[in-house]
C-alpha cells in the first residue's frame, strides 16, 4: 500500500433543487467494482486545492464554477484500482450551479473514458436509496447534515 497520499479536491455540486451531481464510475479491470462519487481529482503541480476542484469539475462535468464555498471535509481512502492499491486525502467544497446543462463538453482522461459509466442528478431521499457502493459510504448522511444546517463550520474528517 503506498505510504503517501495522492492529494485531490472534489465537489459536492448541488443543482438549485439541492441535488448533488455523481459520477457512476467502475474499475476497468473488475468491471463489476463499481461505485458512485464526486466529481473531482489529484492536484497538479502548482495548483492549490480550489484550483483543482474548479478544473476537475470542468473536465469531469462541463459545469465552470466561478468559486466554490467552504470546505466540507477531508476524506481519506485506502483501495484497489487497476490493479494497483491506492491511498487519497481527498478535500470536498461546496458547489452550487444554477443549472443542470453542462457549459462546456466534457475533457475526460484516458482513465476516465475507460471508467466513467454515466452522471446523474440525485436527491438526498434517492441517494438513500441508491443500491450501489457510495463514495464516501456516509454521502446520504453527510448531504442530509448539510441540508439541515447540522454541519459545523470546520471540515468534517472521514476515514474509510
Amino acid at each position: 500500500m503506498p505510504t503517501t497520499p495522492r492529494v485531490g479536491a472534489r465537489v459536492l455540486l448541488l443543482d438549485p433543487a439541492d441535488r448533488v451531481l455523481l459520477i457512476h464510475a467502475l474499475d476497468p479491470k473488475e468491471p463489476d467494482h463499481h461505485w458512485w462519487e464526486l466529481p473531482g481529482g489529484g492536484l497538479e503541480a502548482g495548483e492549490t486545492l480550489t484550483e483543482a476542484a474548479l478544473r476537475e469539475v470542468a473536465e469531469e462535468t462541463g459545469f465552470t464554477l466561478s468559486t466554490l464555498d467552504r470546505e466540507l471535509w477531508v476524506g481519506e481512502t485506502r483501495f484497489h484500482y487497476q490493479g494497483r492499491d491506492h491511498h487519497r486525502v481527498d478535500h470536498v467544497f461546496l458547489g452550487r450551479t444554477h443549472t443542470t446543462t453542462p457549459q462546456l463538453p466534457r475533457t475526460p482522461t484516458e482513465n476516465e473514458k475507460a471508467g466513467v459509466i454515466e452522471r446523474r442528478w440525485w436527491s438526498a431521499p434517492e441517494l438513500h436509496q441508491c443500491p450501489d457502493k457510495l463514495v464516501p459510504a456516509t454521502l446520504p448522511t453527510l448531504l442530509d447534515d448539510f441540508l439541515a444546517g447540522r454541519m459545523g463550520d470546520s471540515p468534517l474528517t472521514l476515514h474509510g
